[in-house]
């Protein structure tokens, strides 16, 4: 896990490293308000951008985040974000989290396409042993993603983040384990 200028693509998505000039890009597809309600930082707000995109470019350096911009290749620009982060290189583990799709870009299967290059990445080239997803309870449309691809809901550690808007969190873990992959890749005809 010492490429952390990795780039993942496939027909459908390019995945590249963050950048700071991909703040532009990336206001224009965070502005709707709506998009944040089960996220930890409202991006809707320029300010707040600002900081999400230079905080993952400082984890990046800290060598504990890999944040990657989204590119969708039917159209050329960028889609959104997502990153390796909680890596874990004596455990042989890594979180798959952080992503965002600006709302044009949602329902195109970009998500699915972005989980499988990771996930993909994660057990044929790293050789991790586990890799691991969570979201908000609530957020009933991530988790239901997540089941679809067939990666496993583990449970729920109660009050465990604090939202935007105050409201403390329950937060819902998924994982694959090496020995799963070969079957969650087959389940979802990415073999």
């Amino acid at each position: 896990m010492t490429d952390f200028d990795l780039i993942l693509e496939n027909d459908t998505v390019l995945l590249r490293p963050v950048i700071p000039e991909d703040i532009e890009e990336f206001a224009g597809l965070t502005s709707d308000k709506s998009m944040w309600k089960y996220f930890t930082n409202d991006l809707s707000d320029r300010t707040e951008l600002e900081i999400w995109v230079n905080f993952s470019l400082i984890e990046k350096k800290m060598i504990t985040r890999i944040p990657f911009t989204i590119v969708y290749k039917s159209t050329g620009k960028i889609a959104g974000a997502t990153s390796f982060g909680n890596i874990s290189e004596r455990d042989k583990r890594v979180e798959i989290g952080w992503t965002w799709l600006g709302k044009e870009y949602q329902g195109k299967g970009i998500n699915e396409q972005v989980k499988y290059l990771m996930l993909k990445h994660c057990f044929e080239k790293w050789e991790l042993e586990r890799v691991e997803f969570k979201t908000d309870v609530l957020n009933i449309r991530a988790r239901k993603a997540l089941l679809k691809m067939n990666i496993t809901e583990e449970g729920i550690l109660r009050s465990h983040t604090i939202m935007t808007n105050g409201r403390r969190r329950d937060t819902i873990y998924y994982s694959v384990l090496r020995d799963e992959w070969e079957t969650v890749k087959e389940s979802n005809n990415w073999a």
